[in-house]
Order: C-alpha cells, then sequence, then structure tokens
C-alpha cells in the first residue's frame, strides 16, 4: 500500500476499478483496487478502500512520464518544458500548442481522474453509512469525487458522467454532459461532504493527510469561482478562513519542502514516501513507485549548469524551466524577497553563488542556446539535496518525498481576496490581498483601490505565488487573457482552452464521436 508508511498496517482489499467507456482503462492497475463483488466487511477494511483513492490520486499526478500536476503547468507562461526538444515530445507538445488527441499525457491523466473517481463510486455505492467512521469515508470520498470531475472540466470541458459504475456494455458508452450540469453534482457533492468531514485539527496527526472539512470548503470555493459566483464563493471560502485551522508558514523557503509537509498551510496534498529507499533495479517505472520522480525530471541539467551543490541542489534532468516572463513578473512587482528567493534564481544569481553555466555547442564547437533555457532556474520544487533519500542502497535521484501542493491557504486567500473584489466588497478584497503580501515582505495596498486596479493587482499576485504549482493558465483562461498572453507561444482562442478528448475516448465510446471532439482537434 503506498503513501505513508502508518499505513502499512491496512490490509489489502481488492476492488475493480469500473473503467469510463474503455477497456484500455485496465492496462495498468496499480495498487489500491478493490473487487467490487467483496463488501469490505470491518471498519479496518472499509479503511483501506479510501486509501486506494489516495492512492490512484498519487499515481495519476505523479505518474512518470504522464503526471496531471506537470500537464497542467505546460501551456502556461511561467515555465518551458526544457530538457531537449524532442526529449518527451508528449510534454513538448503540451508547452508549444502542438498537442493532438493522440497525446499520451493527456489520455493517461484522463484515465487516471476516472479511475480515482470509480473508486470513489464504489465506496458511496457500496459502503453502508452504518457508523460516523464510515459516514466520514463516503464523505472523503464523495469530495475526492468531485475534485476529480473539477479537474476534468476544467482541463477537458464536458466529460462523460458516472457517479454509478457501469454493469452492463451499454453502461460504459456515455455521451458528453455539460460542464454546467456537473459542476451542479460537484457542488452536492461538496455540501454532503462538508457537512460530515471534521476539521483538519481533529484528524489524527498521521493522518492529516485525508481530505477535511476545510479541504472540501476551499474547493468548493474554488468550484464557485470559476463559475463566476462571487458571493456564494467569498462566503465558503471565508468559512475556511475564519476556522482559524490555516495559515501561512512564515518560513518561506519551507513552503514546499518537508518541512512545511502537511502543515499550517496545507490544506489538499498528494503524497510521496522514500521509504522503500528505491535503486536502479527496483524503481517502480510506470507510476507505481512511491517516491515524487518528477522533481528529479525537473530538477536543472548537469554539464549546463554546474557546481549546483553550490546552492544545495543536485542535477535532474532538465525539464520545467522558468521563463522569462515570470522573472520580468518577479521584477516589475519589484518582489526580491523570501518569495522571489523560494521561486527561482537569475543566471547572474547562480554564478554569483557560485555556480556555472556551460553552453551547449554544435559540432563545430560553437556556442549555442540551450533549449527552452530564459535565464533562470526554478527553486520552487527544486531538487534539493536534503529532501530525498540516500540511506543505505537508495539513490538519490528516485527517491525525493516532496509532496505536491494541490490547494495552500495562500490560493485560499487570494481566492476569496478575487471574490470579494468582483462581489464589490473592496476593503475586504485588500484585507486578503494583503495578508499575502505581507507574507512576501511587499508593501501592503492601504489605500482604497477601483474594482479594476484591484482585479489587476490580484491577477499579479496570483502569478507570482502559484508559479509553477497548475494555476497559470486556467487562471488565464477564465479571465479571458489567455490570448493577449500566450498567444505569441502558439495558443489560439476557441481551440486551446481545453485540451481534446482523448482519441481513444472518441473510439471506444458509441456516444461520442468525432464531431463532438473539443473545436480545433
Amino acid at each position: 500500500m503506498k503513501l505513508y508508511k502508518c499505513f502499512k498496517w491496512i490490509p489489502a482489499v481488492l476492488l475493480i476499478i469500473m473503467p469510463a467507456c474503455s477497456d484500455s482503462f485496465l492496462e495498468v492497475d496499480p495498487a489500491g483496487r478493490l473487487s467490487s463483488d467483496v463488501y469490505p466487511a470491518t471498519d479496518e477494511e472499509v479503511m483501506s478502500t479510501i486509501i486506494g483513492v489516495y492512492d490512484l490520486m498519487q499515481w495519476n499526478y505523479g505518474r512518470d512520464w504522464a503526471s496531471a500536476y506537470f500537464a497542467k503547468n505546460l501551456p502556461a507562461d511561467d515555465c518551458n518544458a526544457g530538457s531537449s526538444a524532442s526529449d518527451q515530445l508528449p510534454y513538448q507538445n503540451l508547452d508549444d500548442f502542438k498537442n493532438e488527441a493522440d497525446n499520451p499525457v493527456t489520455t493517461a491523466i484522463w484515465e487516471g481522474f476516472y479511475k480515482a473517481i470509480n473508486q470513489c463510486n464504489t465506496i458511496i455505492e457500496r459502503i453502508e453509512p452504518s457508523n460516523d467512521f464510515r459516514k466520514q469515508i463516503i464523505a472523503e470520498a464523495k469530495a475526492i469525487r468531485a475534485w476529480n470531475y473539477f479537474e476534468l472540466v476544467t482541463l477537458y470541458g464536458d466529460v462523460p458522467f458516472y457517479t454509478e459504475n457501469p454493469t452492463s456494455v451499454a453502461d460504459y458508452h456515455k455521451p458528453r454532459t455539460p460542464k454546467a450540469d456537473i459542476y451542479t453534482k460537484i457542488e452536492t457533492d461538496l455540501e454532503d461532504a462538508i457537512s460530515v468531514l471534521p476539521l483538519k485539527s481533529e484528524l489524527p496527526d498521521d493522518q492529516k493527510f485525508r481530505v477535511s472539512k476545510g479541504t472540501a470548503q476551499s474547493i468548493l470555493g474554488k468550484v464557485y469561482l470559476y463559475q463566476e459566483k462571487w458571493n456564494d464563493a467569498h462566503t465558503v471560502l471565508g468559512q475556511v478562513i475564519s476556522s482559524q485551522e490555516y495559515d501561512l508558514e512564515p518560513d518561506f523557503d519551507n513552503v514546499w519542502k518537508r518541512a512545511g509537509e502537511l502543515g499550517i498551510e496545507s490544506v489538499f496534498e498528494v503524497l510521496y514516501t522514500s521509504q522503500e529507499g528505491y535503486d536502479w533495479g527496483n524503481f517502480g517505472w510506470g507510476g507505481a513507485a512511491e517516491a515524487n520522480i518528477h522533481v528529479q525530471l525537473m530538477g536543472p541539467r548537469a554539464p549546463f549548469f554546474g557546481n549546483l551543490d553550490a546552492i544545495g541542489i543536485i542535477p535532474g534532468w532538465g525539464f520545467n524551466l522558468p521563463t522569462a516572463s515570470i522573472g520580468e513578473a518577479f521584477d516589475n512587482m519589484g518582489d526580491n524577497g523570501p518569495r522571489y528567493e523560494a521561486t527561482i534564481m537569475s543566471e547572474s544569481e547562480f554564478i554569483d553563488a557560485g555556480g556555472e553555466i556551460t553552453p551547449d555547442t554544435d559540432d563545430e564547437g560553437n556556442p549555442v542556446p540551450a533549449h527552452d533555457y530564459e535565464g533562470y532556474l526554478r527553486m520552487k520544487y527544486a531538487t534539493f539535496a536534503d529532501e530525498t533519500n540516500t540511506s543505505g542502497a537508495s539513490i538519490a535521484e528516485l527517491n525525493y518525498t516532496t509532496n505536491w501542493r494541490i490547494i495552500r491557504y495562500a490560493d485560499v486567500l487570494l481566492m476569496a481576496a478575487e471574490a470579494y473584489n468582483e462581489d464589490g466588497r473592496e476593503a475586504e478584497a485588500r484585507f486578503e490581498l494583503n495578508k499575502v503580501r505581507k507574507r512576501a515582505e511587499l508593501d501592503t495596498y492601504d489605500l482604497p483601490m477601483s474594482k479594476d486596479e484591484l482585479r489587476e493587482a490580484i491577477k499579479a499576485e496570483r502569478q507570482l505565488e502559484l508559479a509553477f504549482e497548475g494555476s497559470r493558465y486556467w487562471d488565464l483562461i477564465r479571465w479571458g487573457d489567455a490570448e493577449e498572453v500566450l498567444s505569441p507561444l502558439g495558443f489560439v482562442a476557441g481551440k486551446h482552452e481545453h485540451f481534446p478528448i482523448p482519441q481513444t475516448e472518441i473510439s471506444s465510446n458509441n456516444e461520442i464521436s468525432q464531431e463532438d471532439q473539443n473545436p480545433g482537434f
């Protein structure tokens, strides 16, 4: 069983995860599955079913070369794919707006979201709410199902919608459901979950990763925000804020490191562990590993970056390089304090710290531009030597424990600020925005601002605060700013607002034809 070692006592209970429309969903079967004809008899077995859902989340967001977390970042203007132009072409194509319906990355993460949804469906269908413990498990499943559907409609638009797993061949074939209808069900699931789930502080110390009331409320606030339901959004996000369950991590350097995992700023995380101590012979390629291989994938590549130990980093495989535009955004904000230092480093700062840059050369020895390098290193989610396991035979590159922060309290504050501002409550908006700016050691906005001025300030703050966290592209889409900002990079309005529906889905689902594909694909 994956996730934390505290759950190694949970017995294996097998539950078939019903595929959404295609037998291809059964080709990769991560741990944590359950046979739907085996009823979980004990609370211990019931617990293992929800751990299987978290396991699937870990798999989908960290699956090597098909990470949902990384895929959400790639089309944005804060990062480039990196490495070389021919390395991991599916990622390169996402980055360069050359994504097509047969891209294995967007196909894989579609499958991953549905796998998690289908196991949630099984839990909700089959577990009898006979005591408070089981009611909590069902509530968790509803909240996680809601999150996975929210990811699907954000990334793909209208999608097939299942709240009960198929029981016949015909059930596997469903048309695309309008996302407005799916939003309604997402809201219902989250409202149900919120009424049952405990606060984060009420969870045992070894279970702080589990979805809490604050997690579900934060997801619901985000769902409302994406629908421009401003009053609903700031109402539920205000409840998260007033609960005093969360706060901003005082030390910015710890926000994305082991010291900050599941800490005071953590609202929703996907967990990874190095307890297996992987080497090159036993690493679980194909997404079966418990460590976060994408941290290694995204580390700066040697020998282009030399003497990385001068900044406490070990070499990686060269993906997810910062763009010049994110560096310029920090400059424009005048942000050169702890947030900047924990996010990016300029080439000159790297050299001043003792690092070296060795340019690539052509066959004649002439320097050539490095692919996707624009003068910055990424420090957020970097390959820090003290963030991996090197004990025994463990290989540093294969044992990063870094958790993906799916929702942080800083995001909650910025979402609340945006909703307050759009609802005409300027003072409350500035108040929440200033909390984030104060932690970044920036001047606060102390005088009233127009709605337009405050809107632009919030947008700028989200760009910096949430850089490389998978929010930027989807923010630009929902704000209507993507064409202006991203068209120089290849963005085409009317096409790139969503990923294409995977070709495997169109081929295997009798209720979806090529004419139902997203525009432009």
